[in-house]
This record gives C-alpha cells, structure tokens and sequence, in this order.
C-alpha cells in the first residue's frame, strides 16, 4: 500500500490571501477540541518537533478516539492523499504562518512578527499561501 504525504520541506506557508486577522492568535478551546485548536497545541508544544503529517495524523487520531502511536492506522490513515497544512484554519483564519524545516518539522509564525517577514522574504525556501476560505469574487 503506497503511502502519500503532506509534508513541505523548505517551505513557509504565508496566511491566506482573506484571512480576517493581521495577527496570530490562539483558536478558542473548547470542550471537544477543534482542528484548529489540535493544529496549535500539537505544533506549539514542540516547535520543530513533529512534521505535518505527524501534526495531521494526531489530530485525526485523537478526534477519533485512536492511539497516536498506532502505525497501522497511521499507515491507513496515509494511504489515500490527506488535506496538509495549507489548509488548516490556522492560516485561513487565525493569522499563522508555518515554517518547514529542511528536515520537514514544523513550526508556526504570527503573522505580525519579524520572523514572518524575514520568511517570506527568504528565496530560499520555497512559497505557498494557505487556501482562501472562500471563492474569489
């Protein structure tokens, strides 16, 4: 069974084109955690700890009751193509960036922060923007 990624490697991911906010901030916490929610504790903890599929693997896995570190379901988990972190409503919503290592780790970047200019100036990384969250008009 082939195993489809969504990892970046050397590449900053700007916010969306709409996002509603120039700055990052925090998804609310709620009872049943969010996506957003999971993204930002799950990167925050660990800055440069975890990948994006690892990021995408635990929030499915604990949205749905399953261990983290169970690598079957993680390998079926990634045997169909997954939705990556362009996106997660951190950057359609929230005002985060996301910094990807060369090794592929990642870490978010408030919109607001020199660090987020100084990336999306860098020609050497690669560019993308998180998805829109709406149709262009």
């Amino acid at each position: 069974m082939a195993e489809h990624t969504a990892n970046y490697q050397g590449t900053f991911i700007e916010v969306s084109e709409d996002c509603p906010i120039d700055h990052g901030a925090e998804p609310p916490i709620a009872e049943n955690l969010s996506i957003a929610a999971l993204h930002y504790r799950l990167i925050a903890e660990r800055p440069y700890g975890r990948t994006s599929d690892d990021v995408i693997f635990e929030t499915h896995a604990l949205r749905k009751g399953i261990d983290p570190g169970d690598a079957a379901a993680r390998a079926e988990f990634f045997s169909k193509g997954q939705p990556c972190l362009r996106s997660s409503p951190l950057g359609k919503r929230y005002g985060w960036g996301t910094h990807h290592d060369a090794e592929g780790r990642v870490a978010l970047v408030p919109r607001d922060s020199e660090q987020y200019a100084a990336l999306a100036a860098d020609p050497t990384l690669a560019h993308t923007r998180a998805m829109r969250s709406s149709r262009a008009k």
